[in-house]
Order: C-alpha cells, then structure tokens, then sequence
C-alpha cells in the first residue's frame, strides 16, 4: 500500500478492464515520472472525450455527432443492417472493407449471470428500425462465445416475424473469441460467407 494520491491512482486505475494491480502499479509509476506536461495532456483529453462524445440516435455507435458518420453515408446500403454488441465490433468490421450497410450496436450481450436480459440492450430499438420494412437483411454479427450465441438466438427467433433474411457471419471465428481481436482476413472471409439462420417466412 502506498500513500495519498498515488494509492489512489493505483485503486482507480485496477478498476480498468484489462489491468491488474501489478499493471496499474506500473502506469502509476510511469504516469508519476512522465513530464508534467505529458499527463496534463492526458487528463484533457480524457475530459474532453467524456465531454463531446455521445452515442448515434439511430445506431448507438460512439460518435461526436447526433448521427455517426456511418448513418450518415448515403453511400451505405440500407437495406443490410449488422448487429453488433459494442463499438468496438464496429471498427473491426469496417477495417474488412466486406461490408457496406448500416449498423445497430446492442450495447452489450445477454448475459443471466450479470443480471443483463434482452430489455437491458438496445433490442428495442432495433425492432423498430426494422418496422418500415427498408432492410432485407439482418446479420448477427455477435461475438462467438456463450453470451453473444446466446444472443444472436434469441435475437434471431425475434427477428422471425418481421419478413428478414437473417444471416451469421461464417466460421472462422473463433469459439469464445472476440471480433475485436479478430484479424481482418478471417472476419472479412466470414462476412463473406456467412450463413443464413433462415429466410423469411420460413
């Protein structure tokens, strides 16, 4: 244990996904000895991001404006709507080039041990988007572990009434993995063969 501030800094900086103890120690440490100028840097531009950014009305993808600059494109098609847990899939799906449509970031998957079910997503709103009947296409882009096969399910028996294709990237993911840390050939390659969950009618 350490005094004051710097105790501090180590408990706040634990409370991060993906850092230990030991791992916030060091960038404790490492905050402690960089120029002052260095750090200040870094605690605006923590302020200014919790500041100006929002998420998109329509996607719920992370965005500076009311609208993300995907829902923005006209160029995107419309009628292809991928359905992701976080952000961060987002990106990683784009970095493929295999994919032109429009998002609909869940913000998070299904998942009883954590207490979080369908309601506490953005599934709502994607029925709704789904209404006007202008998409065609459905693609459950979850991760492919227990909590997004899970949810790519229920999802996909939701999805039977509303006349869509529905369709899940191909395998090549994976099991239990993350699209985050997936690299670009395999997630483009599994875009492009993604299997159909069933067509509509069916």
């Amino acid at each position: 244990m350490y005094e004051g501030p710097i105790q501090d800094l180590i408990d706040a900086l634990s409370r991060l996904p993906g850092i230990g103890p030991r791992g916030a120690q060091r960038i404790a440490f490492f905050l402690l000895d960089a120029p002052e100028e260095d750090v200040f840097e870094l605690s605006e531009t923590l302020r200014r991001v919790k500041e100006s950014s929002r998420f998109c009305e329509v996607c719920f993808n992370v965005s500076q404006e009311a609208r993300c600059r995907i829902c923005r494109d006209p160029r995107r098609d419309p009628s292809q709507l991928c359905v992701v847990e976080e952000s961060k899939d987002v990106v990683a799906i784009e970095r493929t080039g295999e994919f032109r449509g429009l998002y609909h970031v869940l913000g998070g998957s299904i998942s009883p041990i954590d207490g979080r079910g369908p309601g506490d997503l953005h599934t709502r709103e994607l029925f709704q988007r789904l209404a006007d009947g202008s998409v065609t296409e459905v693609i459950l882009a979850t991760d492919p572990d227990t909590q997004g096969e899970a949810t790519a399910a229920y999802l996909s028996r939701m999805l039977r009434d509303f006349g869509v294709r529905v369709t899940r990237p191909a395998s090549g993911l994976p099991v239990g993995g993350d699209l985050e840390y997936a690299d670009q050939v395999t997630l483009g390659r599994a875009f492009e063969g993604r299997r159909t969950m069933f067509e509509p009618g069916t």
